[in-house]
């Protein structure tokens, strides 16, 4: 028997992408393919690349150099590259990054299998032109769903039937059946609820390479997180560019309020947290469901981007910061120990020091536990890219740094407030006598961690009920008074 073709993915970039992977993954092993660690140990190292902004954009392609370098001093024979920023720039990338044997695009990965075979054969797949994903559907969203078959949707499922013999630890997830294999034992696991944006933000270039926005149906959603569920996953993490607009193109804008009791319910899911809502679509019905359905989570990660209204404007959203402030009062009435977190821009054309100011009194009242800065920077093909007032450099720099001092400080103070109070914590690391997890206002990846002292026997995948007895930056150390399965989160309902 032939030696099995061996190939390794390497994940850049968010949560949506990990799944991207995992549906990648699924698809080779379901086709031979064995699949490996360690990029030196790989006949295809597959790059998994982010093409969100600049910062992003330079780790992939050090990713994709870092995996090049590994060929001729072992295995690997070929690298490609593939996700967001292969599909934003397709032939582009291809010819700045020889390096890249391939450059695949989202059309690719139904045939991701054959791809690969190509390359690592030595032969070509042309990488494919860029276009407009927005264009692929309707522009209606109720239309979106019967044409979705012919478009290419990461972590939708395929349009094919998956084969009745699959190999051990593969999903027959969603719709009609797609593949996917876990990359990792962790005991938390995204779901995609939904890909796409139809939100015309002047600084995001994401719609134009992810495409029109479009729901997966409640049954796909269902039917994989009871699949993640049955491989040991406690907490199911739901994902898109824009949770807040789910179900919209299937006739119910409120199907996410049932949804979430419905996740909940599922036998093994102990936690389940929505991520990436908008804010000027949050309504009552949804901040009830979050946080007064059992086991989820009162979490709330807003894309507030900025809080001055002139500056909004100019980003094509809305709000203002006492608007903002009413909503997270809003949320903290119903369940006063809720978690948010939110990304800001600053330095964006046209930002005064007067919006800088009010964007500076929002951070200081509104009380988040996890706060990303970024400074702006043009985007290719985005409206901003086009605006005059682009501020100088040394002041967007200036700016970053006073907020970034400023958000440091204020969940510094937010955590420490926490100190005393009780939290339920899944533990995800285990190492000697350090135990390590997340409470139920920590997001995995982008917020802080939670230190438990005083576990007998810690077991990966298991909830404690824990007391806060100190806090350091974003993080905390609570000692554990008991383990439970998670039901109402402490805060929800009080």
């Amino acid at each position: 028997m032939p030696e099995r073709r061996t190939v390794a993915l390497v994940t850049l970039g968010c949560a949506r992408n990990e799944v991207d992977s995992e549906e990648l993954a699924g698809r080779l092993e379901a086709d031979g393919w064995l699949l490996v660690d360690d990029a030196a140990e790989a006949d295809v190292a597959v790059v998994n690349t982010c093409g969100f902004v600049e910062a992003a954009k330079k780790d992939s392609v050090d990713a994709l150099l870092e995996a090049n370098d590994l060929k001729g001093h072992g295995r690997t024979q070929a690298v490609v590259a593939v996700g967001c920023m292969a599909e934003r720039y397709g032939k582009e990338l291809a010819d700045a990054l020889p390096e890249a044997d391939g450059v695949l695009g989202f059309d690719d990965y139904s045939d991701i299998s054959d791809r690969l075979q190509t390359i690592l054969s030595g032969g070509h797949h042309a990488p494919h032109i860029p276009r407009d994903r927005r264009k692929l559907l309707p522009l209606s969203p109720v239309e979106r769903q019967a044409a979705a078959a012919e478009v290419a949707l990461p972590g939708h499922g395929g349009a094919e039937s998956a084969p009745e013999d699959l190999p051990e630890g593969l999903a027959p997830a969603s719709g009609p059946r797609t593949l996917r294999k876990r990359l990792d034992d962790s005991p938390v696991a995204s779901v995609k609820l939904a890909s796409g944006c139809d939100r015309r933000c002047s600084f995001c270039a994401i719609p134009a390479f992810r495409g029109s926005f479009i729901s997966r149906r409640p049954s796909d959603v269902l039917q994989e997180a009871r699949w993640l569920a049955s491989q040991g996953v406690r907490e199911v993490v739901l994902v898109s560019e824009n949770n807040t607009s789910y179900g919209k193109d299937l006739g119910d804008i409120r199907l996410l309020e049932t949804l979430l009791g419905e996740i909940a319910a599922i036998e093994g899911v102990e936690r389940v947290r929505v991520s990436y809502l908008q804010p000027a679509e949050m309504r009552p019905g949804l901040i009830d469901a979050m946080t007064g359905t059992a086991d989820v989570v009162p979490y709330f990660d807003l894309s507030f981007q900025h809080s001055a209204p002139a500056v909004l404007r100019r980003m094509r959203r809305f709000g203002s910061t006492d608007q903002f402030l009413e909503l997270l009062g809003t949320i903290r009435g119903k369940a006063p120990q809720a978690g948010a977190r939110s990304n800001f821009i600053v330095g964006f054309p046209g930002e005064t020091e007067e919006d800088f100011a009010e964007l500076e009194r929002f951070v200081t009242h509104a009380g988040l536990d996890a706060i990303g800065v970024f400074g702006y920077s043009d985007e290719d093909g985005t409206e901003a890219a086009t605006y005059d007032g682009k501020l100088p450099e040394d002041v967007v720099a200036d700016r970053l740094d006073r907020l970034t001092r400023l958000a440091e400080e204020m969940t510094a103070q937010r955590a420490e407030q926490r100190i005393g109070t009780e939290v339920e914590v899944l533990v995800e690391s285990v190492e000697g006598d350090l135990v390590e997890g997340r409470a139920a206002h920590q997001a995995p990846e982008t917020d802080g961690l939670t230190t438990l002292t005083g576990v007998e026997d810690p077991q990966v995948g298991r909830f404690y009920r824990a007391r806060v007895v100190a806090s350091e930056g974003v993080d905390l150390v609570a000692e554990a008074l008991e383990q439970v399965r998670v039901g109402q989160a402490p805060g929800a309902g009080e």
